[in-house]
């Protein structure tokens, strides 16, 4: 992949963002969002005033973005959270490892001590394979914690990696 342009979002990149966003939450297979949410929500809890947003523009196009946020307020917020979404078009090209990457960095950069992801749906191989890759352990597993809209209740898990 060429230059992996990965800044942060913004207002301008709503529509390109909302582009990615939709067919992700329309199938309902990765995030627990409402599959009907509209687009002013979706934006709204991607754009949440606790979201730090990036977008990754490979050759200019926007085709991947990512929020950081702390894990959780006060005692909690030494720990990072992302939530990354890809096109679907440009799934296979990189565009999540380089924001899984970035969003490491900028997290050790922010002074963040660990990152956790609470809730990966586990029929998303894809995303489990990569988050280890980028040195993720996955700590448990929630039970039937998913309605998964094809393959019934599945487990979600919980990802972490020390930063320090």
């Amino acid at each position: 992949m060429g230059n992996m342009n990965i800044r942060p979002a913004t207002d301008s990149d709503h529509d390109a963002i909302w582009r990615i966003l939709e067919p992700t939450i329309r199938a309902g297979e990765t995030y627990p969002l409402p599959r009907d949410m509209t687009r002013d929500a979706a934006l709204a809890y991607w754009f949440s005033p606790t979201h730090e947003v990036f977008v990754a523009a490979p050759e200019g196009e926007i085709l991947g973005t990512y929020y950081m946020r702390p894990n959780q307020p006060a005692g909690g917020a030494h720990v990072a959270n992302c939530g990354y979404m890809t096109a679907s078009h440009a799934a296979g090209r990189g565009i999540a490892r380089a924001m899984c990457r970035h969003s490491l960095a900028h997290a050790r950069a922010s002074g963040f001590r660990a990152m956790q992801f609470n809730f990966v749906i586990s029929t998303n191989h894809r995303a489990i394979a990569l988050w280890q890759s980028c040195g993720f352990q996955t700590l448990c597993r929630l039970p039937a914690a998913f309605h998964h809209p094809t393959e019934g209740f599945v487990d979600a898990l919980v990802m972490f990696q020390p930063l320090q």
